[in-house]
């Protein structure tokens, strides 16, 4: 059961904090859109639609939290690399995060 209920919770989160997601895989590498959608699958166990990444991408695109580049190889992809706005988004987010953590604790 505990097994079932971390799936659960690891799905929630991803499903609810995509943007974040995305954000961290493309600040450890620049990645391409079909690379993200493999990566948040296999951690999460969650299915991405490409319906729901493609236009996240774009809207962290217009944010300025992320740029792209088409690269030719031997396919063209268009590699995605977060920006300095973007590595601020997510270390602000990951203190909030650890500021919350940190209240529910003195709570106890």
């Amino acid at each position: 059961m505990e097994e079932n209920l971390k799936k659960e919770i690891v799905q929630h989160i991803t499903k609810n904090l995509l943007d974040i997601q995305i954000l961290t895989l493309i600040n450890k590498e620049p990645s391409w859109g079909y690379k993200i959608k493999k990566q948040i699958e296999a951690f999460s166990g969650l299915k991405i639609r490409h319906g729901a990444l493609y236009p996240l991408l774009k809207k962290l695109e217009n944010k300025g939290l992320i740029t792209s580049q088409k690269q030719k190889g031997g396919r063209t992809r268009k590699v995605y690399t977060i920006t300095e706005k973007g590595r601020e988004y997510l270390e602000t987010y990951n203190s909030i995060l650890k500021e919350q953590i940190q209240k529910k604790q003195d709570i106890k």
